[in-house]
């Protein structure tokens, strides 16, 4: 359970930003009613069971590229905030923002930059698209360049965390009452899923080691070490220090967690870990002492 004993919506508010990003990018699927119908046709259907979607620049590295650029951006969003609100917006802490404006300022460098070299071959690249598609190839289904830019965006804002006394309205002292006490239940609220997301990092977290330090059998009956990567160390470390800013409530058994999952990583090398039995056990003992400790949460 969430602990929220030591909140207060006035540090929240000072110590917390509001931030919210929006991707768009033009997807170049088109759904083909003709070759749908045919298909619907050759397998005797009695209605239109389903509906083909070509891809428009088929083998296009470049829109691709973009694709790729924003998923990436959107995943080092999503592990980099806390959810907060349902239109997208999530929670960051003021002491990391630095880190993350430059970041986020990168991506949108990177993103401008290949929509920009994508339009550029625009033309190219359309005409390629009429041999790789052959018969499925229709001109019109394309639309000029500057309409196809208009559907890439990148866009975000960066806000403060209101608090309930900002209300300017004239409803009375009741009805202000109502409204701050409203607001503070919804704060609680979000508070309280911010943590919980906090709380689950920390336990896949420690499942996922747990898991890859543990010995297996195969078919002889021997027993054989898992295979992992370096980036199960890797990323534990980057949970331990993102953990320091998201316990947002000052939880203590969060950072005792977080501080004992840290020391045991510290000069932990993963080559080390794969090549000592007694080095992956013991490491494997720590982890699972912590997921032990959820239980009695």
């Amino acid at each position: 359970s969430v602990d929220l004993s030591s909140f207060s919506a006035s540090t929240l508010a000072s110590s917390s930003l509001i931030v919210n990003l929006s991707i768009s990018v033009w997807t170049a699927r088109k759904l083909d009613k003709r070759v749908s119908e045919e298909v619907d046709q050759a397998k005797s259907t009695k209605t239109r069971a389903g509906n083909y979607h070509k891809n428009l620049l088929a083998g296009s590295a470049k829109l691709a590229e973009i694709t790729k650029i924003s998923n990436a951006c959107r995943a080092w969003f999503y592990t980099s905030t806390q959810p907060w609100g349902d239109n997208g917006d999530r929670l960051l802490p003021v002491a990391g923002l630095l880190d993350f404006k430059s970041r986020l300022t990168d991506y949108e460098r990177q993103f401008g930059t290949s929509i920009n070299e994508f339009l550029a071959d625009y033309d190219t690249l359309v005409a390629a698209a009429a041999f790789q598609l052959g018969d499925l190839f229709n001109r019109e289904e394309y639309p000029v360049r500057d309409r196809v830019e208009s559907k890439f965006g990148f866009r975000y804002t960066i806000s403060p965390l209101p608090q309930s006394g900002d209300f300017r309205v004239d409803v009375g002292n009741d009805g202000l009452r109502e409204l701050q006490a409203a607001y503070d239940g919804a704060i609680r609220a979000r508070v309280t899923g911010a943590m919980q997301e906090a709380w689950e990092r920390l336990y896949t977290t420690l499942t996922h080691m747990s898991d890859r330090l543990a010995d297996t059998t195969d078919e002889d009956g021997e027993t054989k070490r898992k295979i992992f990567r370096d980036s199960l160390i890797d990323n534990a470390v980057e949970v331990c220090d993102l953990l320091k800013a998201f316990n947002i409530t000052g939880d203590t058994r969060m950072d005792e967690m977080r501080r004992q999952l840290a020391e045991s990583l510290q000069h932990l090398d993963p080559q080390s870990l794969r090549e000592s039995d007694d080095l992956r056990r013991s490491t494997k003992a720590k982890v699972d002492s912590l997921l032990d400790k959820f239980s009695s949460f």
